[in-house]
């Protein structure tokens, strides 16, 4: 498996799809990637040479702001957000969703499991749940 940018990609697929694993690359991105780098996007990445690679290497370094330099950024702006302590940085906080999803039914994925608040009746259930 070639290295890229610390994350290894799989040689099988097609370089447009491989170039996915690399967070901060989406389709868009991954084919302006093979253009600059003059590469078919079609091609399976077993097909690189050294020096694609390496192209392919310095051409993400320089030009694009991925992998741990984007999840520290990304991460940075949550922490501003919950530091100035508007809407969105409260929300990050409680783990709600942020970009006005309901929440009454669903957003499950930001909620988490869900969980029953109350009394339990039952004497049996309630030394259980202790």
């Amino acid at each position: 498996m070639p290295r890229i940018v610390g994350v290894d990609i799989p040689e099988k697929k097609k370089l447009k799809i491989s170039l996915r694993y690399i967070y901060g690359v989406g389709p868009l991105r991954a084919l302006e990637i093979c253009e600059r780098c003059n590469l078919d996007p079609e091609m399976r990445v077993s097909e690189l040479s050294e020096a694609d690679v390496a192209n392919i290497n310095n051409d993400l370094q320089n030009n694009l702001t991925v992998e741990g330099d984007l999840r520290r950024q990304t991460q940075g702006d949550i922490r501003r957000l919950q530091s100035i302590g508007c809407y969105r940085g409260r929300r990050h906080t409680h783990g709600l969703p942020v970009r006005g999803q309901r929440t009454k039914t669903n957003a499950r994925t930001r909620k988490g499991k869900k969980s029953t608040v109350g009394a339990i009746r039952d004497k049996a259930a309630r030394k259980a749940a202790k």
